[in-house]
């Protein structure tokens, strides 16, 4: 069964948070799949993505297959991504969700309700759902 896990976003911005959390799952030799809701997003977390940092690349992209990192508005992975990063605003149902070995469900403060009630209907549904939040250090630790 696919795993879940909410990430939440309380001490840095998207930006700052989904590079390393993409860089442990190439690590673990898998693709991801990272879902933009908007043209606009998808084009700042491109441009996050190359200059996040100066002495390391992390190979990511918008055309589809060849991407270890595929950057998209949809819920398809050309790419074969084994973990799917849902970006704050972004959806996706608990059926194309069984397609991944994960799914990393990230969310700020005016999305915790929202998190709130998919972290119920998921765990209803089966799926083993894990909280994560990040410590005083910004360090992310289980929290559930």
């Amino acid at each position: 069964m696919t795993e879940i896990f909410f990430y939440q976003l309380e001490r840095s911005r998207l930006e700052e948070a989904l590079p390393s959390l993409l860089e442990k799952t190439l690590a673990k030799g898998w693709r991801a799949l990272v879902k933009a809701d908007t043209p606009e997003a998808l084009e700042a977390l491109d441009e996050a993505l190359w200059t996040y940092r100066d002495e390391s690349f992390l190979p990511h992209g918008t055309s589809g297959a060849e991407e270890p990192v595929l950057l998209s508005l949809s819920d398809e992975a050309p790419n074969g991504a084994a973990a799917a990063f849902l970006t704050p605003g972004t959806e996706m149902d608990a059926e194309a969700m069984k397609g991944f070995e994960r799914c990393v469900l990230l969310f700020d403060q005016a999305g915790t309700a929202d998190a709130r009630e998919r972290w119920k209907a998921l765990k209803a549904e089966g799926f083993d759902v894990t909280y994560w939040r990040q410590d005083a250090r910004g360090r992310w630790e289980k929290a559930g």
